[in-house]
């Protein structure tokens, strides 16, 4: 059974008009996805900003009002619950922010900033809330002196820790993790990557990974969804995606990454180049009108594509299906 299940899950930002502003239109920021995190298991949601990767992981900590669709955590439709304070499911999913600098109260120390979610749902002592702290600060490489400074003593890297170590405070099951280190230098992400990883691994924690960076993603997440104009336009196990591309955004996604071999770099400009022309000649077989994203086909048992029922099958001896069983 899934830790996380999310099934036809749609977010819609009202469009407003008029003297007496009106609704007249949407926006559809997340328009039917579903998908599921297995326990201790890593998913990554990729997409360029503005794909709706975002706003699925703020629906999920009941951030955004849900359009449609339904979220069941632990076998429980957990739905008319998102975003009721107090409630098991508060305490069972957090989140890792993007922006290290906002996401800490620069006028509380870091006891208070790890301790609030304590305060919030536990019933400690003073002393036995400072064990705590201390303890989570260990859990994340940093010292127990720490504790008693403010956020702006730190570097970049060790406030995204403190926010690591605010996150797993309560013990929760699963973590989303909103692009938790596009805000760092290239030589702390790698470290800020290592430590979740430490901490997944002695958690048993599971990650909903949202990035743009195909490279952080490779490193972090067993199971990949690449999102386009709100929906999935491929999902599967990451060797899947990475080796053998099937939609055009996806070839294109996968090709932009730098190689830092520079005898290649001619080749790869070539070869993304044809990619490029591949993706403006055939968008009409990958995208209805309006850029609306196909529903997604199976082509094997670990992964899908979004695809016109028109276009010949990929995989050998595999017919597309319209309705795979853990993801949209």
């Amino acid at each position: 059974m899934a830790l996380l299940e999310v099934k036809d899950l749609k977010v819609y930002f009202p469009i407003r008009g008029g003297i007496m502003g009106r609704i007249v239109n949407y926006v559809r920021a997340v328009d039917g996805v579903t998908f599921e995190v297995a326990e201790r298991q890593t998913v990554g949601l990729i997409g360029e900003s503005g794909s709706g990767k975002s706003t699925i992981g703020k629906a999920i900590l009941g951030l955004v009002p849900l359009a449609g669709g339904t979220i069941h955590f632990d076998g429980k439709d957990i739905t008319p619950f998102i975003g009721k304070n107090r409630s098991d499911y508060r305490k069972s999913v957090q989140m890792v922010f993007q922006d290290v600098h906002s996401s800490l109260n620069a006028k509380k120390r870091v006891l208070d900033i790890i301790a609030e979610p304590l305060r919030n749902f536990e019933k400690m002592s003073k002393g036995e809330e400072r064990k705590r702290v201390d303890e989570l600060l260990s859990i994340v490489g940093m010292s127990p002196e720490n504790a008693l400074k403010y956020p702006h003593e730190f570097s970049g890297g060790q406030r995204q820790r403190i926010g690591v170590a605010r996150s797993i405070a309560l013990k929760p099951k699963l973590i989303v993790a909103d692009e938790p280190v596009s805000a760092l230098d290239l030589s702390i992400q790698a470290q800020v990557l290592n430590y979740l990883k430490d901490v997944q691994e002695e958690l048993g924690l599971s990650y909903l990974f949202i990035s743009h960076d195909l490279g952080v993603v490779k490193h972090m997440c067993e199971i990949l969804a690449i999102m386009h104009n709100s929906r999935f336009v491929e999902f599967g196990v990451a060797d899947d995606i990475f080796n053998n591309p099937q939609h055009i955004y996806t070839k294109r996604l996968i090709a932009s990454i730098p190689d830092v071999n520079p005898d290649l770099k001619y080749i790869n400009a070539e070869k993304r180049k044809a990619i490029n022309d591949e993706y403006e000649q055939r968008t009409a077989e990958y995208y209805l009108d309006g850029g609306k994203v196909y529903d997604l086909k199976k082509l094997s048992e670990t992964h899908y594509v979004a695809m016109s029922d028109e276009l010949p099958e990929t995989a050998p001896g595999e017919a597309p299906e319209e309705t795979p069983v853990n993801a949209q």
